[in-house]
């Protein structure tokens, strides 16, 4: 057994194959097999490096593919717009020219010389895109003033729910509109060999839309989508991943004190019955949002921090990982402005890389149809500790949570969890039978593994 720890936690991967899988025949979008395993990762160019340039991230792109990441998600690559600017720099999200590249972090050049890197490490390339809404100086305003959306007045519209004036709304009732959105992605896939996009407020803009363009991007490759949205209908032809905001609101709350853990199953339960088996939802502890609006990850989560990655990786979802995560998130990144990130080593980025290579290397933990489903196992403190199976083929994984600030004694029903297995942290052998009881410390977790070599 001992050989089988060091191959899981080594880069070397039992080549075990993923079991197939036949989604509802609704649900048209299906997942390429090198996303199986995939690991999210999302760029704030302007504060991923004191330059601020893409050339500085393509000097730390090996950096980010050791952690174990497929998929760099850079936010937006496109000129700013002045007008109504919030700050010295401007929101990303105010695109001022969908065709061109922002000079505050390099030029076409640059730009195609990290995608090209990335694609040399075999890492995959998504930029932000913002179909919603421009800056009020795009030149879609004068050229095309019938593609916004108008208020009662007659005016061009902010969002009238949001504190967004600096940007206006599109009007996707437009056939033009959506055939000039349509050709502005395609020209970054056929220009740059982008790999994907992901769509800001996705939910805002008309399902039908997305079908649209989903034909058009794949005609010239397939492409990775990934929805800024909560909605399974978006994976029906369109998105491959969409936001576990739930997911995130649920621990978040844990964490605070404001739920207990039975609201954690109901999401499991929800995820499983009310989502495609095809869809990869993408669960996460940070982003640019909650970093910039709501906290780092330690002031959103607290001491449940590394409870709440741990599930984030090993439990159903693909992980994101936001820029800085991994030196420990030491502060809340100015939006508008720039506030370069503290690069220094960090636990949490340790413990990401640890939980990756297992995630890789056991088929039970992939992503959506490719791993396997969790199954919750019966324990006697179920208002504290949250605890699920996941196995497939020859591995099985037991984790168990203690999602509260007391310490607490355990023991498990039924005979699921039973097994010889490996634990993670302290990398021992442990056997785990009817009457074991495991005693865990405050927003204390285990992580128990065992898997049979394959016949050669």
């Amino acid at each position: 057994m001992t050989d089988m720890i060091v191959d899981i936690l080594s880069n070397k991967g039992f080549g075990m194959p993923a079991n197939d899988y036949a989604p509802n025949d609704r649900y048209l979008v299906k997942q390429a097999e090198w996303s199986k395993d995939a690991v999210i990762y999302q760029i704030n160019v302007r504060q991923f490096s004191q330059a601020g340039t893409f050339e500085a991230v393509t000097q730390r792109l090996a950096d980010i593919q050791s952690l174990g990441v497929s998929i760099i998600w850079l936010m937006p690559v496109h000129p700013i717009g002045e007008v109504h600017r919030k700050g010295a720099l401007g929101s990303p999200y105010s695109v001022k020219d969908y065709l061109a590249i922002n000079p505050e972090f390099g030029d076409e050049a640059s730009f195609q010389s990290l995608v090209d890197r990335a694609h040399v490490l075999g890492l995959k390339v998504i930029i932000d895109w913002v179909p919603n809404h421009s800056a009020w100086d795009n030149p879609l305003v004068t050229d095309h003033p019938d593609w916004y959306a108008k208020d009662y007045k007659g005016d061009f519209r902010p969002s009238p729910w949001w504190d967004w004036s600096d940007i206006i709304e599109f009007d996707y009732s437009n056939p033009k509109l959506r055939k000039y959105m349509i050709n502005a992605m395609c020209y970054w896939v056929k220009q740059f060999n982008i790999d994907g996009f992901r769509c800001d407020v996705a939910g805002y803009v008309p399902n039908d839309f997305w079908q649209q363009l989903r034909q058009a991007l794949d005609a010239i490759k397939p492409v990775f989508m990934l929805a800024e949205w909560e909605n399974r209908d978006l994976h029906e032809q369109a998105f491959n991943m969409s936001y576990a905001w739930s997911w995130n609101e649920t621990m978040h709350d844990i964490a605070m004190g404001r739920a207990s853990v039975d609201r954690l199953r109901k999401y499991y339960s929800w995820n499983e019955r009310a989502w495609p088996r095809s869809a990869y939802r993408m669960t996460f502890v940070s982003n640019h949002d909650k970093n910039a609006w709501d906290g780092t990850q330690h002031e959103q989560f607290g001491d449940c921090l590394e409870a709440a990655i741990v599930l984030s990786v090993l439990g159903e979802g693909m992980p994101l990982i936001y820029n800085s995560q991994e030196a420990g998130e030491s502060k809340r990144l100015a939006f508008f402005e720039r506030d370069p990130i503290d690069w220094q080593p960090h636990p949490v980025g340790e413990l990401y890389g640890k939980l990756i290579r297992l995630k890789k290397r056991l088929p039970a933990l992939w992503n959506g149809p490719f791993g396997a489903t969790m199954i919750q196992v019966p324990n006697s403190q179920p208002d504290q500790v949250f605890s699920f199976v996941r196995m497939q083929d020859c591995g099985k994984v037991f984790i168990v949570l203690n999602l509260s600030a007391q310490s607490v004694t355990v023991n498990f029903s039924e005979r699921l969890f039973e097994g010889k297995y490996f634990e993670l942290a302290n990398e021992s052998i442990e056997e785990l039978k009817a009457g074991s009881e495991l005693s865990l410390a405050p927003w204390g977790y285990r992580i128990y593994f065992s898997a049979v070599m394959p016949k050669i």
